[in-house]
């Protein structure tokens, strides 16, 4: 019996985003017991998005010529031997090393997003994506609590689960997704020379250009979330008389998790039947903006479940509703070459975010940390009148 190649991609991203979200909890914690500050952790979730903005286009553009197949197994494989490097590590350095060769073959989501492109039509796109949202949600509800239950016994553990998932997606990839054929241009001189060119037609484009500002915003407001939370938990709740540690953390993401793949299992189709995917992109920033100012003056931790079930429901009807826009309105031959350049994006926002993150809660601002996410939000649900 033929197997559906969205369920393999589903499986495969599933498996990747469990690995993710196994050592999202635990890393700034793990980084600090090599003497990492937060400015440090900032800097090192940095190097990790710097690797992936050098590779991400080019990957993107590799997919479009020898298929998406080939480029994902290679993807993991770089995936699982910088997990196998973190956790063998004996100093920050090696620490990095893994992070920064994990960036330079990060093209798994990348990759995913194009072959869900190649064997999808326009209109069944938004909930094809909502896969990867469903699988980011089941990630987010068992990883973390696995990192968090794990990591008490020892730090390595959690890293090293992650490696065998990263495995296993590796064998998913060989033995079940089906090779598909991608929508390539014709491959002449000229189309390379232009790549910029395109870049900068694709900004220019009167719709197009304001979503990729879009996409932009929310990444940088995703990736101050998820890059300074850790750090900002630890120095803001404490749970039985101590500060949140990688078990909390991780509960809380798991929460966030639950949250995700509620929503996204409970039909991101029905959602955008009624809705629309730019009345959905809308009601997503203005979620997070919210979340975002709750979460800069809470110290229970009510009102903290209170903004992460308000950020997860923005980023979980945004994610999938604004990728879907973009990729419909870009020809069906340049999908790696826009998703390179979403991936570039999130890139760019994830080497700046994460550092100001850091800088930001070792001087103690955790106030205007949370403010900065509700800022950048506010600023994608203004874009929406550029469209108009």
């Amino acid at each position: 019996m033929k197997t559906s190649p969205l369920l393999s991609i589903f499986l495969i991203v599933l498996v990747d985003v469990l690995g993710l979200t196994i050592i999202l909890p635990l890393l700034p914690f793990y980084a600090e017991s090599f003497g990492a500050t937060p400015a440090v952790v900032g800097m090192l979730v940095s190097a990790y998005a710097i690797c992936q903005l050098i590779a991400g286009p080019p990957l993107g553009h590799l997919s479009d010529r020898v298929g998406r197949r080939p480029v994902l197994l290679v993807s993991q494989m770089g995936t699982c031997a910088g997990f196998l490097i973190l956790a063998s590590a004996q100093a920050l350095w090696m620490v990095f090393l893994a992070r920064v060769i994990d960036g330079l073959t990060a093209g798994n989501l990348t990759v995913a997003q194009a072959y869900i492109s190649d064997v999808t039509e326009p209109e069944n796109r938004a909930k094809s994506f909502g896969m990867i949202g469903i699988a980011f949600g089941l990630g987010f509800l068992v990883g973390p609590a696995l990192s968090g239950y794990l990591a008490q016994f020892n730090h390595t553990y959690p890293i090293l689960l992650a490696a065998g998932l990263s495995f296993t997606s590796i064998m998913c990839t060989y033995f079940l997704l089906p090779a598909v054929r991608p929508h390539a241009a014709p491959d002449t001189g000229q189309a390379r020379v232009s790549q910029w060119k395109t870049y900068i037609e694709s900004f220019k484009d009167a719709q197009l250009g304001p979503m990729l500002w879009q996409f932009f915003a929310f990444t940088f407001a995703f990736s101050t979330l998820f890059s300074g939370f850790a750090l900002f938990a630890e120095r803001r709740f404490r749970h039985n008389g101590a500060p949140f540690g990688p078990k909390e953390v991780g509960y809380v993401f798991a929460f966030s998790g639950l949250i995700g793949a509620v929503i996204q299992g409970g039909g991101i189709g029905t959602l955008v039947k009624t809705f629309g995917e730019s009345k959905l992109v809308q009601m997503g920033f203005a979620a997070m903006a919210l979340g975002f100012a709750l979460l800069s003056f809470s110290y229970q931790i009510s009102y903290l479940l209170t903004s992460i079930a308000l950020l997860t429901f923005g980023s979980a009807v945004l994610r999938p509703s604004l990728t879907s826009l973009i990729t419909t309105r870009a020809a069906r031959h340049r999908q790696g070459m826009v998703i390179g350049l979403m991936q570039s994006l999130m890139s760019i926002a994830q080497i700046i975010a994460p550092i100001i993150a850091g800088l930001l809660i070792q001087q103690q601002h955790l106030s205007m940390w949370a403010l900065a996410g509700s800022l950048f939000c506010a600023v994608g649900w203004s874009l929406i009148a550029a469209m108009k």
